[in-house]
């Protein structure tokens, strides 16, 4: 007999292929293999014992502070353990509780149907003098050449920008970021490259967004999350993708003593909020970012990695942009063009965590990365 330890990462799937599992018996057993961790804040005492009770029932555990049975304070924080097949049993019972329990029931309904993506890169061109990252930085001279190479290395996307949003940066007027990327969208849509990969625009301008969309592009990058009303008619009309992230503040102010109640939560009725207004509009495709680095510290970047899979019950894809960023610099001082490392490192544990597109300044290091990524969740015993 021998007996290996398997990692909780192993597609499940397969092993149970492997050994000659029936159809039926896959999908009974594959429920079971899956743990889920759910921190519930201020949950009514109430709420907490029949939720306590309910899940011990099958097998599941809602761990709370010892004398929640006596119910002496009115809320209190619980942490639900259960498997994909506990869920559905919960999620049916706590349908037809008191106490707040049926928006816990529906919430865990979300968590049940979520999607997968394929991962994609999303390469990164700036028409700027001041982007924080020179290689990124493009001319007339080069546009054609940059855009070609991002292609050969497997880019899936290519955000062009022209506006730094680096903290602290200067404003600049739509008609000179409009300057800034008219050529390099002419350059797209003569070289028909729009063929090849899909573009974005990385700004909130009605000018050069009109302009880009007019000329194929089909994402537009919204760091403001659709602020305003004549961005959201605009990429309706045009039936584009919209990237909407989230920023405390603006460019010019966001990193200035960034503060949260709970960080997690304002993030998630942001995003509500603005699918809301998106759906309102008639935009259909959205894709969902965090925001690294706009108005946050570097322990609120840490702690939305570590919990990005939150953010999957919305049903879109998420995008993480850490390239080369400072959050970094704040672990272990690095200068920007030593960061590649711990830029992969990043967006590796974001795809774990369920991102889907990375914003990156390195393509084809980003692309084999991908590539021993996905052969390692394709191996099994």
């Amino acid at each position: 007999m021998i007996i290996t330890k398997l990692s909780n990462t192993s597609d499940k799937k397969a092993l149970l292929e492997k050994v000659g599992s029936t159809r039926e018996g896959k999908f009974i057993m594959m429920e079971k293999m899956q743990t889920h961790f759910f921190y519930i804040k201020d949950l009514r005492t109430p709420a907490a014992n029949i939720l306590k009770q309910d899940a011990l029932s099958i097998g599941a555990e809602l761990a709370v502070e010892k004398d929640t049975i006596l119910c002496r304070d009115e809320t209190v924080d619980a942490l639900l353990i259960a498997t994909d097949k506990q869920l559905k049993i919960l999620a049916k019972k706590e349908l037809a509780q008191p106490f707040g329990l049926k928006t816990l029931a529906l919430t865990l309904k979300e968590y049940l149907r979520l999607r997968v993506y394929e991962p994609k890169i999303m390469g990164v061109l700036n028409a700027n003098e001041d982007s924080f990252f020179q290689n990124s930085r493009v001319d007339e001279k080069n546009h054609s050449i940059m855009i070609e190479k991002m292609i050969e290395e497997g880019a899936d996307i290519i955000d062009i920008g022209a506006v730094s949003s680096r903290p602290g940066a200067e404003s600049v007027s739509e008609d000179e970021e409009f300057r800034r990327v008219k050529q390099i969208i002419d350059v797209i849509y003569l070289g028909r490259y729009a063929d090849k990969v899909r573009f974005s625009l990385d700004s909130y301008a009605l000018k050069p967004l009109a302009y880009a969309l007019d000329k194929g592009f089909t994402i537009v990058n919204d760091i403001t999350g659709l602020s305003s009303d004549k961005v959201c008619q605009l990429a309706a009309s045009y039936k584009a993708t919209v990237v909407l992230m989230h920023m405390q503040g603006t460019p010019q102010t966001m990193q200035v003593s960034p503060h949260y109640t709970n960080l997690i939560a304002e993030v998630d009725a942001f995003f509500h909020e603005r699918l809301q207004k998106a759906e309102q509009f008639g935009i259909k495709d959205v894709i969902l970012d965090i925001g690294l680095g706009f108005g946050k510290t570097l322990e609120h970047n840490l702690l939305l990695l570590k919990h990005l899979g939150h953010f999957r019950h919305f049903q879109k894809e998420l995008l993480i942009g850490a390239s080369r960023k400072s959050m970094i610099d704040m672990i272990l001082p690095t200068p920007v063009e030593e960061r590649l490392p711990a830029t992969l490192a990043i967006h590796l544990k974001a795809i774990e965590e369920g991102a889907s597109i990375l914003r990156v300044h390195d393509v084809k290091s980003h692309k084999q990365a991908l590539s021993i990524h996905n052969a390692l969740q394709g191996v099994t015993i």
